[in-house]
């Protein structure tokens, strides 16, 4: 491949990859795609749409509001009103792509609206097929880009990182190894969802991206921040299918098998952001009850219509949402926390950008608003490539190497002059596509995170977590990944947005900003706490 040398590489070919390729054109890329181009991308299974603000009582200040609110107050102000800004320029730049979003009949955008949004401003396509459609013209447009050149099939399993920064990926294809020599990489590689037992991601997306990053020296910001999309629908399946936010938008209720609807009594009822809704679904589920999306009554014959695909779904399981409700729990779906980034996608390493889920911003805080992931996709997307394109000397905006928040005070680390503990794990993960099965390995640490860092967590839970995936992170990237977010969440002593500990209930005025970890970080609590005994905490 030395033909393809010193081209910016970027790893992962979702819609925040390909927007960074597309906008990088006519400069020559590589895009590296795990599977086969489309396939195992979250962006393609977004039924919501994006969110901006289009509408005639909307602006871009309401939806920084509410993007603010729902991030638990440690949201970046200027990176909220940066993206909120960029809303209708994302729309108009996908339309020019070939995307054809829902108009009404006057011609406008039909725009929905989802839980914790102020305004209708969810911006619609096929009505729940807005990620399958905007990849599809995504993808159409990529091929037809003869600077952008896609190698399927192809795994990072490192970034090799010199004394100036990044110096080159390392990848594996058809079972053998290479390296690509680049000074310019991104990572692009989706979420962490598939570390849980019951997640709505890929199975692919188990955190690749932190571990590659974290090996380099990168530093990462708010790990312990994971949203449980509180409806899942419960038919067996991994991955879950998703029952939109967009149902509750227009009704839909949530509701037990006695057919009590349980958050009647909530401020805003189901349409509270999603850590509440995912949390009240848990403590009543943990009562003994199952629980149903219930849209007979606002969507009854009019299902099919407006939520085709989800229609769908439930029809293979045997259930018509018409005329039954949708069984439904929550399960692992958005990682707000990544690759901690500046408003240019960079991350303190030189050479390697982040952007999507993999990417920490600053956009989403403690708690996602529904329908902003892809919009800060293609938004950051478009703003790394124009960064890489830039000729001015780059200056990191990031906390300098050496120096990391962490808890409210500056701690020292200590990259990139001591090596990583953990150095055998770039082999990926054995977990499945359609049809395979799970590894052992790959079984155990879903477990554990399931078990232990999940909706609700505390000390022992952590801390047991922790204990079981040190040792299979010597061999195991997934098992490092695990690790990485379980330390976050065992660190930040309150509660914020998805993040609940039930032994630290309260939010915490010392804990209202980002967690930055580097690996070292991360490497000595690890094993500060392999020296102390177990915590002996009564009942569990």
């Amino acid at each position: 491949m030395s033909e393809l040398s010193n081209r910016p590489i970027i790893i992962g070919a979702g819609l925040a990859g390909l927007t960074t390729a597309l906008s990088l054109a006519p400069m020559p890329v590589i895009v590296l795609c795990a599977g086969k181009l489309g396939e195992q991308a979250s962006s393609g299974w977004a039924q919501g749409g994006i969110a901006a603000a289009m509408g005639a009582d909307d602006t871009a200040e309401l939806h920084a509001e509410d993007t603010i609110k729902a991030g638990g107050e440690i949201c970046d102000p200027d990176i909220v009103r940066l993206v909120t800004e960029g809303g209708a320029s994302v729309i108009e730049k996908l339309t020019q792509h070939g995307v054809t979003f829902d108009r009404n009949v006057a011609g406008g955008l039909q725009l929905g609206l989802e839980a914790a949004h102020s305004r209708r401003r969810i911006v619609h396509i096929s009505g729940d097929g807005a990620g399958a459609a905007i990849m599809q013209a995504i993808i159409a447009a990529a091929r037809k880009t003869s600077s952008i050149e896609i190698i399927e099939n192809a795994i990072a399993t490192d970034l090799i990182a010199g004394d100036h920064g990044i110096a080159g990926v390392a990848i594996m294809r058809d079972g053998k190894s290479t390296v690509i020599p680049t000074n310019r990489a991104v990572l692009a590689t989706g979420g962490a969802g598939a570390l849980w037992r019951h997640t709505t991601n890929p199975l692919g997306s188990w955190g690749q991206g932190l571990v590659l990053a974290a090996k380099a020296g990168a530093d990462l910001a708010d790990l312990e921040f994971v949203q449980f999309h509180p409806t899942a629908i419960d038919i067996g399946r991994d991955p879950m299918p998703l029952a939109s936010e967009a149902l509750r938008g227009e009704g839909a209720t949530l509701i037990d098998e006695t057919g009590e609807r349980f958050m009647a009594n909530f401020k805003r009822a189901e349409l509270e952001p999603r850590d509440i809704v995912s949390r009240a679904i848990w403590a009543h589920m943990n009562k003994g009850h199952r629980i149903f999306l219930d849209a007979r009554q606002a969507l009854g014959e009019n299902f099919a219509k407006h939520f085709p695909v989800i229609h769908a779904i439930c029809m293979s399981a045997g259930i018509d949402p018409a005329q039954a409700p949708i069984p439904i729990r929550p399960a692992a779906h958005y990682h707000m926390g990544g690759v901690a980034v500046d408003a240019n996608g960079r991350s303190s390493v030189d050479g390697l950008w982040a952007c999507g889920e993999i990417a920490s911003t600053g956009l989403h805080g403690a708690n996602r608003l529904a329908s902003n992931s892809l919009l800060e996709a293609a938004f950051f997307g478009a703003k790394v490539a124009e960064d890489i394109c830039s000729p001015q000397e780059r200056s990191n905006s990031l906390p300098p190497v050496g120096r990391v928040r962490v808890g409210g005070a500056q701690q020292e680390t200590h990259y990139p002059n001591s090596k990583p503990r953990f150095q055998r794990n770039s082999s990926p993960p054995d977990l499945p596509h359609e049809g395979g099965g799970i590894s052992p390995v790959s079984r155990q640490i879903r477990d554990i995170m399931s078990a232990h860092v999940g909706v609700l967590r505390n000390t022992a839970g952590l801390e047991t977590a922790i204990r079981e995936l040190v040792p299979l992170a010597e061999t195991s990237a997934m098992a490092l990944a695990g690790l990485m977010i379980a330390v976050a969440a065992a660190r930040r002593e309150e509660s914020r947005g998805s993040h609940q500990r039930t032994d630290f209930p309260a939010t915490s005025k010392a804990w209202a900003q980002r967690q930055i970890l580097s690996l070292d970080d991360i490497q000595d609590y690890a094993q500060g706490l392999l020296t102390d005994p177990p915590l002996a905490v009564a009942g569990v």
